[in-house]
């Protein structure tokens, strides 16, 4: 519950800050947009997250055109990430197999350098 209520909050977060933020939606600009979504591995709880320089839109589930998705092995291991997200938890949860990039690691960049203006 806890994540899907984080998952929910970090959408009201990304509609707030594209509303409120100019260096947000300057960054968001120069990206074109991005299509992106987080899960657990086992696909019980995913949320994706499709964003423009005029819009961004949020809904459940995973669609099959996402430009990069974050899959993690529970629920605990996505909070525990989610809730310090810096470029260093990302990379030892990877090596350690608690989070899996599905998509391009450039696309993970761009969206790390977006979430700075959070």
């Amino acid at each position: 519950m806890k994540l899907k209520l984080t998952l929910w909050l970090l959408g009201v977060m990304l509609k707030r800050a594209l509303r409120r933020k100019p260096r947000f939606r300057e960054q968001l600009e120069r990206m074109r947009g991005l299509d992106w979504g987080i899960a657990t591995e086992d696909l019980s709880i995913a949320r994706h997250y499709r964003m423009t320089p005029n819009r961004i839109s949020t809904g459940k589930g995973l669609p099959v055109d996402l430009d990069i998705e974050l899959r993690f092995r529970d629920q605990v291991t996505a909070l525990k990430v989610l809730k310090k997200p810096t470029q260093q938890a990302f990379l030892d949860g990877m090596m350690n197999g608690n989070v899996r990039l599905v998509g391009d690691s450039a696309d993970m960049n761009k969206l790390q350098k977006l979430l700075k203006y959070l």
